[in-house]
């Protein structure tokens, strides 16, 4: 069954989970200010990955923050009172560790994967990192090109840059079209103020989850952390709820074409899917394993193994909190991308009206299960999936439930969001050498 919706005390820890596919319990302490600690024991393993996420992403940002999220992500590696940028490196690496971070639309996230032994040090770096930074004018500068030039090697690279453009012609200027990393321009009109301001606002316990999983002791992880965040455990606030539903954001769908002188032209076609609490999230899994998830699927068998069109297609998935993206990749030679195109939208409106049933649909639901749970066999994936929970989600759903909601799946149910998903208007992105030609829908 569900967990209930969490409601927590500063101070207190609750047992959220028992324990569930061969790990022990995962357990939650809210501590002053509202900073969360949640951990999952896995006894069998030697590893341990240490993360701390905050409650903010790129869709929070104004039009003149563009990019900010993912410039203090840069920014935060580079210094804090107690470290130089190469002694946070030199820390983990000196202990065969692994260091990181990523920004999306709705969080960011800092981590550490190192040996259980490590644990301590993997949970002061991180935490020194996120806590403690200080944000120093010639850092940003620094870092500044290094986000220009990441930015270039996107634009550079038409199979990354088609999902960004996709975005822009699915919602246009709002936050969720804008791409993560920002614009040139918006990069060059950051300043550092701007950014420790940016920091000072969101980077506050209330916002930030601390979650770790491995061969790790609650109490323990929670003394590390009590000790690392001693400065900003403060005040009674409580955590923040979690980012769920919202006025969805309005999609107005469109037609992108950039002209580019590639060797193979990059398409995107889709439209608005569903938020990750919508129920139907399943149906639309199951569908999307069905029609373009794996080399048995309609996709995959029409375009590349019938015909020989593409070497890459594949349908893909991505849930906010209010709203969501379905979209249908393909790379192909430009003078096939009529052809791939039209095949595209053929699947795409076969599944939308016949939905998926019988094997197919079995098979559909075994890739689902199969995937994650092999996905979940490392200290890494166990932290990514509580960490997120907490922040994204009203309660965590044990691994056997979500199972169980994949399997409970039915032709019906897929036929119903099918023609939901799939019937509303849809945007097209193009990238390829095709000068002002007009592409339509």
């Amino acid at each position: 069954m569900t967990l209930p919706a969490r409601v927590q005390e500063p101070g207190t820890t609750q047992t959220i989970h028992s324990g569930e596919g061969g790990a022990g319990a995962v357990r939650r302490t809210v501590l002053p200010g509202g900073l969360r600690v949640i951990t999952e024991s896995m006894p069998t393993v030697r590893s341990a990955a240490f993360g701390v996420w905050a409650a903010v992403g790129s869709r929070d940002e104004s039009p003149e923050d563009a990019g900010a999220s993912h410039y203090l992500e840069h920014v935060l590696f580079k210094g804090t009172r107690r470290r130089s940028a190469l002694e946070i490196s030199a820390a983990i690496d000196a202990v065969g560790g692994d260091l990181n971070a990523f920004t999306a639309k709705e969080y960011t996230c800092y981590y550490a994967r190192v040996l259980d032994d490590d644990l301590p040090l993997a949970a002061d770096v991180v935490s020194d990192m996120v806590a403690s930074s200080v944000n120093r004018p010639e850092d940003v500068e620094a870092e500044r090109g290094v986000i220009l030039e990441e930015i270039h090697m996107r634009d550079d690279d038409p199979g990354d840059l088609i999902h960004d453009e996709f975005s822009i012609a699915l919602y246009g200027d709002a936050p969720l079209g804008r791409p993560i990393l920002g614009t040139v321009e918006s990069i060059n009109a950051l300043t550092r103020d701007r950014i420790h301001g940016y920091y000072e606002h969101h980077y506050v316990p209330s916002d930030l989850v601390v979650a770790v999983a491995g061969n790790i002791d609650h109490d323990q992880v929670v003394r590390l952390v009590e000790r690392a965040f001693a400065d900003r455990l403060t005040g009674g606030d409580r955590p923040s709820p979690p980012r769920v539903d919202g006025e969805p954001v309005p999609a107005t769908p469109s037609v992108r074409v950039l002209d580019k002188d590639t060797e193979q032209a990059h398409v995107v076609i889709g439209g608005v899917g569903v938020s990750r609490t919508d129920e139907r999230r399943f149906a639309l899994a199951v569908l999307n394993a069905a029609l373009g998830g794996g080399m048995s699927s309609r996709l995959f068998q029409e375009i590349r193994e019938k015909r020989g069109l593409a070497y890459s297609v594949y349908s893909y998935t991505s849930q906010y909190a209010d709203t969501g993206i379905f979209g249908v990749y393909a790379g192909c030679q430009p003078g096939k991308v009529d052809e791939v195109l039209s095949i595209c939208r053929d699947e795409i409106a076969r599944i939308a009206d016949q939905g998926v049933e019988g094997e197919e649909l079995d098979r559909g639901k075994g890739q689902l299960r199969g995937a994650m749970v092999l996905g979940l066999e490392d200290s890494g994936s166990r932290m990514s999936r509580i960490g997120k929970s907490e922040l994204v989600y009203e309660s965590l759903l044990p691994v056997d439930e979500v199972l169980a909601r994949i399997e409970a799946v039915t032709p019906d149910d897929i036929r119903a969001v099918a023609q939901s998903v799939l019937g509303a208007p849809q945007a097209l992105t193009v990238i390829g050498p095709f000068g002002d030609r007009d592409f339509t829908l």
